[in-house]
């Protein structure tokens, strides 16, 4: 079986909702198991000063109303809908669409009124470990499933500072990809990740801070294409 791969949409929508079901509609085209999306308090979340995206920042939130269109898209494409969600508040809008797991960004490995809420949940759980800064994982406990994945919290991350090769992944579950390209990817792959995270576009020159780093829909049909073949390969 081919590593799943998870298409973060993330605020590449920019606050347009026809992007936002474009980006759905091409990351099931070419090959992502999931799309997935931020779920915030735009004010709440992000600094003001010094932050030059602040403004956009506050065009990405999305309201209660746009997450039943996205995930009602999603339903569509039979893709599955998946977003990090920031508050304990906004886990019940999920849970109204019906979300069958759920993703912990790595900013917030350490907000343990929200992950309590998520465990309340009895849903599975996907845990980023880019902010955790310990080489034993967090105790989570959890009646579902948990899963780690290896993550550099820096945008982009540099392939030389990666370090693939040290990284266990009979342990981590998977690799959330921060570098350019999908050669990192590949190489997590081929070293046993069953899940990748990556940010997607539909064009890295677009405006806003996760593009020039997102992967388009030719390299993400590549990387669902080389994820069949190594799998059958290993």
């Amino acid at each position: 079986m081919s590593a799943e791969i998870i298409a973060e949409i993330g605020q590449n929508h920019n606050g347009d909702m026809q992007m936002a079901c474009d980006l759905i509609r091409a990351a099931k085209d070419c090959g992502a198991d999931v799309a997935k999306f931020q779920l915030y308090d735009a004010r709440a979340l992000f600094a003001k000063e010094n932050n030059p995206w602040f403004d956009y920042n506050c065009s990405t939130e999305l309201s209660r109303a746009q997450i039943d269109v996205l995930a009602n898209e999603c339903a569509k494409v039979d893709i599955e809908f998946m977003a990090s969600v920031f508050d304990t508040s906004r886990v019940d809008w999920l849970e109204n669409v019906g979300v069958k797991r759920y993703k912990i960004a790595s900013r917030s490995v350490r907000e343990y009124s929200l992950i309590e809420r998520l465990l309340a949940t009895g849903k599975p759980l996907l845990v980023s470990l880019g902010m955790w800064g310990k080489k034993e994982f967090p105790v989570i406990k959890s009646r579902a499933p948990v899963e780690f994945l290896y993550c550099i919290s820096k945008y982009p991350t540099p392939l030389n500072e990666l370090k693939l090769s040290e990284v266990d992944f009979k342990s981590h579950s998977g690799f959330s990809d921060h570098s350019i390209g999908i050669s990192g990817s590949l190489a997590a792959i081929s070293l046993g990740a069953r899940i990748i995270e990556k940010h997607f576009t539909l064009d890295k020159t677009l405006y806003g801070p996760d593009h020039a780093g997102s992967m388009t829909p030719e390299e993400l049909t590549a990387l669902a294409a080389y994820a069949a073949e190594i799998s059958e390969a290993l």
